[in-house]
């Protein structure tokens, strides 16, 4: 599916700005929510196969895909976690599944932990929560962020592209064209940067200190060739929560709905429908 044809309709007004939104299928509740440098189009192929039995609510983090920060708000890992916990407000969600991606992880440990999000169940896939998880890439960016800025946006392009692709064991490259589309122009090149310089491992720390405080059943699910957070990262991430599960999903990269949306999606079916 092409991101001509996976689109969110909805939009929300929250405090930090405007959330693309889409809710899909019937049945208990379930938020997705993507890392970086993705966006919604991560789950495209996740969606409808969850929607077959539950209520799949999706959005674009702040800065990321459709969704816009107001001017001077910074898309922070605890700005995502605030506009998560009024989201499931917005949406009147008792106790969802939460699911998260790469730094969507931290951003839904933080919403559970530090907002005080209700939860029945916990998800996190090649999650970013317990630190240091920045790539070298990215804390390069950090550092130099200024000329990341000023770079001629073809420049940027040619630097980002195949950075992109790395994410993923295999990207086809119209899904790299869909995940590029975003962060295209001078324009997306400083939404890139913006949040390249917002998230900070500081933002987790206090999700990380209350792990063994967490009650909800918690899936902890890895992609078998991620090179951006080693399995290993899952592997402690799993032992810091009581009773999590630890699964992988074979053939995949950090980008694990990408590289393998069927045993994805199979795995969080099976996690949600045998816990619940």
């Amino acid at each position: 599916m092409g991101s001509t044809t996976w689109r969110l309709d909805g939009r929300v007004r929250v405090s930090g700005g405007e959330v693309a939104t889409g809710v899909f299928g019937d049945g208990p509740p379930v938020v997705l929510v993507h890392g970086t440098p993705a966006w919604s189009y991560l789950w495209r192929d996740v969606v409808p196969v969850l929607a077959e039995r539950f209520t799949v609510h999706v959005w674009d983090l702040l800065g990321f895909g459709d969704s816009r920060p107001d001017p001077g708000i910074a898309p922070s890992i605890a700005r995502q976690a605030r506009t998560l916990a009024e989201l499931v407000e917005h949406w009147r969600l008792e106790s969802p599944g939460l699911v998260g991606h790469d730094i969507g992880g931290g951003t839904v440990m933080r919403a559970h932990l530090v907002e005080q999000v209700p939860a029945s169940h916990l998800a996190l896939l090649d999650a970013a929560v317990i630190g240091p998880w920045n790539t070298p890439f990215t804390e390069h960016m950090q550092r130099y962020a200024e000329a990341y800025r000023t770079m001629p946006p073809r420049v940027f392009a040619d630097i980002i592209a195949p950075r992109m692709r790395t994410a993923a064991h295999r990207m086809s490259d119209a899904s790299a064209a869909a995940y590029l589309e975003p962060w295209t122009g001078s324009d997306g090149q400083q939404r890139w940067v913006d949040q390249v310089a917002a998230i900070s491992f500081e933002d987790t720390c206090e999700a990380v200190a209350r792990l063994d405080e967490v009650t909800a059943p918690t899936l902890v699910l890895w992609g078998e060739h991620d090179e951006w957070l080693v399995p290993s990262v899952g592997d402690r991430l799993a032992a810091a929560i009581p009773g999590a599960r630890r699964a992988t999903v074979p053939g995949a990269g950090h980008f694990v709905a990408e590289d393998n949306p069927r045993d994805t999606a199979a795995e969080l079916i099976r996690f949600f429908e045998s816990r619940s």
